[in-house]
This record gives C-alpha cells, structure tokens and sequence, in this order.
C-alpha cells in the first residue's frame, strides 16, 4: 500500500483513510502479540485501565471505548478466567466495582512488556527526530478535536476483528 504525500488527484492526503489504515494494522499486530497470553485487545484495555484505580464496569468502558453489552461479555469472561472480580459499589448499589485479581495484574505485566516491545518496533520506522512530534499531535488530537463522538444517526461502523 503506498499513498504518497497526496491524494489520487494531487489533493491533501485522506486523512480518515490514513488514519483507519493505520488503526486496523495496529489493531491486528496488537491482537496477533496478545495471542500467546491467550488474551484480546479489548481485555488487555480493560484489564491495564482496572489497575490505574477503582472503575464501575461503566466508567472502565467508557475509558476502553467499549458498549454496555461488550463491557458485560469481556468481563464475564475475565472473571471465569480468574482475571477480575466485581462487588456492588459502596455509593451506588446498581454499579459494580472491577477489580483486577493478581493472575490479573500478573498477566498485565506481561502484556504491557510485549506491547511495550511491539510500539518500539513500530514507532522505530519513524526517524527518531520526528517520532515524539507524530506522538505528540495524535495525543492532541485524541485530547482535544477528536476527544468525544459525534453522535449521528447512521454511525460509524468499527471494523471488528475476530483476534479482538
């Protein structure tokens, strides 16, 4: 796949398609490192999120970019897997508090090193002089014009991955 500096007709490179290209390469890659720990990037996100504090089920899927009903499915299966725990909030009764159980925080250690090594291996074909600046304005983009969705009445599909 090449794109070059500009579009088909000499225009502005199509940043959407750029950018999902992009998102559905490293989401692949990710999924395909995670394998082995016999883990999905979408557990990953949940599991390294539920270890910065204490998360409803809700809140840990808003910050993983995940539905109610995924959020529900992902942690049944984490906590068969012995990975997380819920209990009932002490302030809300309807919520439930996530907590990553110590497999849990074993087999995050071990994830975060394999995705720790696969960004390297990414971000080293980018000259090392340009590589904090493409961090540094997708960190504000992701912060600020692309920081909430639009909501719309025909949605963007996600494309799905079965390894995710």
């Amino acid at each position: 796949m090449t794109t070059g500096t500009s579009g088909p007709d000499g225009t502005a490179p199509d940043l959407m398609f750029l950018m999902s290209w992009a998102t559905h390469a490293l989401a692949q890659e990710h999924a395909a490192a995670l394998s082995g720990l016999s883990i999905s990037t979408r557990a990953y996100c949940v599991l390294d999120r539920g270890l910065t504090g204490e998360f409803t089920q809700s809140q840990l899927g808003e910050m993983c970019g995940i539905d109610k009903t995924t959020m529900v499915v992902t942690l049944d299966e984490l906590e068969r897997a012995g990975l997380v725990g819920r209990r009932t909030s002490t302030t809300d009764r309807r919520a439930r508090i996530v907590t990553v159980t110590p497999d849990g925080e074993r087999l995050v250690a071990e994830a975060r090193q394999i995705v720790a090594e696969l960004q390297a291996d990414i971000l080293a074909t980018v000259p090392s002089r340009e590589r904090a600046i493409f961090l540094d304005v997708l960190d504000r983009l992701v912060q600020g014009r692309l920081s909430t969705f639009v909501q719309t009445d025909r949605p963007a599909r996600r494309r799905s991955s079965r390894a995710a």
